[in-house]
């Protein structure tokens, strides 16, 4: 089956998950005003695409710490509600409708954590998520990441691994994107499509001749 492969944030959701979530914790008292000046420091460097992940993880696990993986069940749902459902794009749950009624197969490639983002492809109806992975011990995470970060390239070894153990090949592929840090994927696939593009992925879709679609 062919595969329509999606980058989460900024793509299909109008905003940025992973940053949200910093925002969410500061609004429920979890963290303080430095918190909040770290989370806005990361996601800038994540915009000019100078982030350092494995230190942006450490941070954002460490107020997480204190919780049991019930717990933060919980808070994500619940972040899933007051932030996540008004960055819903009805042009982009279209086009995700649209490659499932093709048959294809539908997977999201996000940097952003699977604590966060398993229950965002759950409300998309996308079954199949490749994301950062959080190391978990005795029902609560460790403060570590477990495997590498799925960012950048990254992004290509994370997808081949799940190909490789599920028989899915790049054949007809698709992929939607909006950011330049994704770059090396969309030159792996075969139908690359910049989505609402930064300014870096605008000129080279245009450079190659890519598709530029916007789903706002």
């Amino acid at each position: 089956m062919v595969l329509a492969i999606f980058d989460l944030d900024s793509t299909l959701l109008n905003g940025d998950s992973d940053h949200a979530w910093g925002e969410f914790l500061a609004r429920k008292g979890i963290v303080g005003q430095e918190y909040q000046k770290g989370n806005d420091r990361f996601y800038r460097e994540y915009l000019a695409g100078d982030l350092d992940v494995s230190e942006y993880i450490e941070f954002m696990v460490q107020p997480l710490l204190r919780f049991d993986l019930d717990e933060l069940k919980e808070l994500r749902q619940e972040f899933v509600q007051v932030m996540i459902q008004p960055m819903r794009l009805p042009k982009a749950e279209r086009l995700l409708a649209d490659h499932r009624n093709q048959g294809r197969t539908l997977v999201i490639i996000t940097s952003t954590t699977r604590l966060i983002t398993e229950p965002i492809a759950r409300l998309l109806g996308v079954e199949h998520l490749l994301a950062t992975n959080l190391e978990k011990s005795e029902n609560r995470l460790t403060g570590k990441l477990d495997g590498i970060p799925c960012f950048g390239p990254n992004k290509v070894n994370k997808l081949q691994e799940w190909m490789h153990g599920t028989g899915h090949s790049l054949h007809g592929s698709f992929f939607y994107s909006d950011s330049h840090t994704d770059l090396p994927l969309l030159e792996l696939v075969d139908h690359p499509v910049a989505v609402d593009p930064d300014q870096k992925l605008r000129a080279a879709a245009e450079a190659r001749s890519w598709q530029v679609i916007s789903l706002r």
